[in-house]
This record gives structure tokens, C-alpha cells and sequence, in this order.
């Protein structure tokens, strides 16, 4: 085998190594059923949305749509995004 063929597998890998590692988002779930999370610096909102697809899914449902979004004082997390699952 070459290593020509090797090389998407090495760029796929490499993009998913770049990303916010999971453990580093806050999610939580409020009362009213909505989902939070606390977002560490340089994530990008993507992978926020994918943080609150994955507790959505959880719940049983299919989608993550964003309600809110607001800066914090919280050095760690300077962002909250909160998410509506449909």
C-alpha cells in the first residue's frame, strides 16, 4: 500500500484532533428543560451546538436549536450558549 492512501486518513485525524476536547464544556440541564452550556475560550460555536445536540439526544430528542447566548464574567468559560431540544 502506498502512503499516498494514507494521507486522508492522517488529514481526517488532524482535524479532529484541533477541536475543544468534550470535558471541556459545561452542559447542564435548567428547569425549564432547556440546555446550557458553558462554553471555554476559543471553542467555536459548532462544536458548542454538537455539546448540546449530544445531552439533547439523550433526552430522546433530535436537535439542538440556540435560544440565547451571553457573555460571562467567568474567566474559564466566557460564554453561555443556551439550546432548545426538538
Amino acid at each position: 500500500m502506498k502512503i499516498t492512501s494514507y494521507l486522508p486518513l492522517a488529514a481526517v485525524f488532524t482535524l479532529i484532533a484541533c477541536g475543544t476536547p468534550d470535558s471541556e464544556f459545561g452542559v447542564y440541564k435548567q428547569s425549564d428543560g432547556a440546555i446550557g452550556v458553558h462554553a471555554p475560550k476559543g471553542a467555536k460555536e459548532s462544536e458548542v451546538q454538537q455539546a448540546a445536540l449530544a445531552e439533547c439526544k439523550k433526552l430522546g430528542k433530535q436537535n439542538a436549536v440556540i435560544a440565547e447566548s451571553r457573555k460571562t464574567v467567568n474567566d474559564r468559560f466566557p460564554m453561555t450558549y443556551i439550546y432548545l431540544c426538538r
